[in-house]
């Protein structure tokens, strides 16, 4: 039987706290498409209306690399995705 201490439960559940709710996937899939250059992830989140946890930011964009809508490059974050195609 393993012997968790409390900060270590509450990192497990604060991590699985940060799901990210339709809206906010919208408001940065927003914010990336009107941007003309690449951004860092520090600038969606001050392009954000509102203020939107790190990791659940991370999670968003973790979706939307994997469902090819944006790319990583090194000088940040793209948009890609083109509904038209």
């Amino acid at each position: 039987m393993f012997i968790y201490s409390k900060w270590f439960i509450l990192l497990i559940m604060k991590r699985l706290d940060h799901s990210p709710t339709l809206t906010t996937i919208l408001r940065v899939e927003a914010v990336l498409k009107q941007a003309k250059e690449p951004l860092r992830i520090a600038e969606i989140k001050r392009r954000l209306p509102k203020q939107v946890n790190h990791y659940t930011i991370k999670r968003i964009l973790q979706y939307l690399e994997e469902s090819k809508k944006i790319s990583f490059s090194l000088k940040g974050i793209s948009w890609r995705f083109d509904y038209g195609s």
